[in-house]
């Protein structure tokens, strides 16, 4: 196997963790209200949504151990935020992903089917 393979090999790896880790629609809600607040301690994510602090941990987990998001221990609390480094990562990798056309000729993605 060529390094060229070996790396499209861990692109595609790390691109299915990221869509599995987001594979959630609580991690999708976290997601988003971390973008929206750039960053939070635990209890205002908790707050913001209708579950249980356990689950809201396990998230949490799964999100920072894809690498989604970071966070930061402040005394007794943890205060979380995206990953910027991790997050140009992911949009690359689905943008390369996404990207590709799956016409036979031409690009049909850009033709309007109003």
């Amino acid at each position: 196997m060529s390094m060229k393979d070996d790396i499209e090999i861990l692109k595609q790896e790390q691109l299915a963790r990221f869509a599995k880790t987001l594979g959630h629609p609580t991690r999708i809600a976290i997601v988003q209200f971390l973008i929206r607040e750039k960053e939070c301690y635990f209890g205002k994510i908790w707050e913001e949504l209708p579950i249980a602090k356990a689950t809201v941990s396990q998230h949490l987990k799964e999100l920072k151990d894809a690498g989604i998001i970071q966070g930061e221990i402040e005394g007794p609390r943890v205060k979380y935020c995206i990953n910027k480094n991790n997050w140009k990562l992911m949009r690359m990798l689905f943008n390369e992903f996404v990207g590709q056309c799956v016409c036979k000729t031409g690009c049909c993605c850009d033709e309007d089917d109003d």
